[in-house]
Parts: C-alpha cells; sequence; structure tokens
C-alpha cells in the first residue's frame, strides 16, 4: 500500500435525481473518493451493513464498477463474515465505502464484529475511508436519523474518528433536517459539526476538514454551531463543483 494520510469523504447522495438529468454509471462523489486513493487500480471493499447486506445493494455496486480496473469487493456481515479474516481483507484495501441505511443498526453490528477497532486500524493505516448518509454519519460523533422514525432522532454514540457531528441530505425536502440537525447542536446533545446537502461531501485529511465538494449545482456544505446561549449558526462552505 502507497503511504497515504488518514483520510475520510463523507457524503450526502443524491436521494433524487434532478430533472432532466440522466444517472450516472458511478456517482462523480463516488469517483471523486476514489481519487483520493492515488493510484490506478483501486481495491475497493463495499461495506453494505446499514441495509443488511442486500444482495441487490452488493450487485449494484460492483456493477458500477465493471467498465474500470478496480478490484472491488465486499463484506458482509449476515449471518456471518464472508471473509475468513475480515481485518486483514479491509487492512489491504485503498477505498473502504460504506452504503446508508440504517447507521443504529450499522454501529450495533460493527461492534458485536469488533469492527469499530478494525475500521480505526485502517484509516490510520491510510486506508481511505467513506461513505453516504449512514456511511457518512457513522465516522463523525453522531447525528441525527430515521433509523428509528421519519422524526429523526439524534445519534450521539457514532465511533467519533472525527470530533464533529454530521447532518445529512441537509437540503432534502421531505424530513425536517436542518430543523433537526440545528436542534441537537444548539442543545448541546452534539458538537457542533459539517452538514451537506444532497449531492455533496466533506473531504477529511487527519480530522481537519480539507475540502468540500459537491456534483450538484447550488448544493453545498456548511459548519453548524452554537455559541454559549444555544444560539445556532450555519455558515456555507462554498463546495467546490466536480466537472
Amino acid at each position: 500500500m502507497m503511504s497515504r494520510p488518514p483520510q475520510i469523504f463523507a457524503a450526502s447522495g443524491l436521494l433524487r435525481l434532478p430533472q432532466g438529468v440522466t444517472p450516472r454509471r458511478r456517482s462523480l462523489l463516488m469517483e471523486h473518493a476514489v481519487s483520493l486513493t492515488g493510484v490506478r487500480r483501486a481495491r475497493i471493499c463495499y461495506v453494505p451493513t446499514a441495509v443488511g447486506d442486500d444482495p441487490a445493494a452488493i450487485a449494484a455496486f460492483g456493477q458500477a464498477f465493471g467498465d474500470t480496473e478496480h478490484t472491488v469487493t465486499h463484506l458482509r456481515l449476515f449471518p456471518q463474515p464472508n471473509h475468513a479474516d475480515v481485518r486483514a481483507h479491509l487492512l489491504a484495501q485503498d477505498l473502504i465505502w460504506v452504503g446508508g441505511g440504517s447507521v443504529v443498526n450499522l454501529l450495533a453490528v460493527w461492534r458485536a464484529h469488533r469492527l469499530d477497532a478494525v475500521m480505526r486500524e485502517a484509516w490510520e493505516a491510510g486506508v481511505v475511508l467513506g461513505g453516504g448518509s449512514a456511511g457518512s454519519i457513522c465516522w463523525h460523533v453522531g447525528g441525527s436519523t430515521d433509523s428509528f422514525s421519519d422524526d429523526l432522532d439524534p445519534v450521539t454514540d457514532a465511533l467519533a474518528f472525527l470530533p464533529y457531528s454530521n447532518g445529512v441530505h441537509h437540503d432534502f425536502p421531505d424530513q425536517p433536517r436542518r430543523e433537526r440537525f440545528h436542534e441537537y447542536v444548539g442543545s448541546g446533545l452534539l458538537p457542533a459539526g459539517y452538514a451537506t446537502d444532497d449531492g455533496t461531501g466533506l473531504h477529511y485529511v487527519g480530522t481537519s476538514l480539507a475540502e468540500a465538494v459537491t456534483s450538484a449545482e447550488g448544493a453545498d456544505a456548511y459548519l453548524v454551531e452554537a455559541d454559549g446561549a444555544g444560539v445556532v449558526s450555519e455558515r456555507p462552505l462554498g463546495a467546490r463543483l466536480l466537472a
């Protein structure tokens, strides 16, 4: 493995394609995550724990890279891991991509398999960690989640590799994503953190935010923080539009 600093790419995928936009085989966010590995033929492992290792999700991810030279595998944990040595497999990757779904279920299953410690080891060894939605929140202290209901409950016990909270799908019109994230940061339930509109990702090097990027015109990422009196401010970060 080439020498890389610890990196995380935490994103909100497009829940709805803008009208008139043709779906891509691979999203620009996914291609950007692969580019962070710095290698032409990346070893990529897809981890679909948050959707219960749905076979359709595994097949779709593999098909998305069918026209590339990258080596794509997956880690299945139900009913038992599909790799005899999960740690060795993950440490051999260039990119680990965690799919969206239930972040609450993901965290519980990972901890049962001691995958939380393996993921930290991989991150510190230079494997790029990435993911969307649940696969974004999991690396942070926590965020708001629809794992229990559309009311968006707080999750405060994520892996905390990054010492911030994380809001995903911040501009999604069907759920009060922005309002709940502001509420939890304002009350002190969650620390200050970063939120992403659909189609937008956060690139961290170590625990510092290096850049926000987006695949959607007009979408952005935001720094969300509260003062001592609980007044919440939201500052746009000016996400770079991916070509």
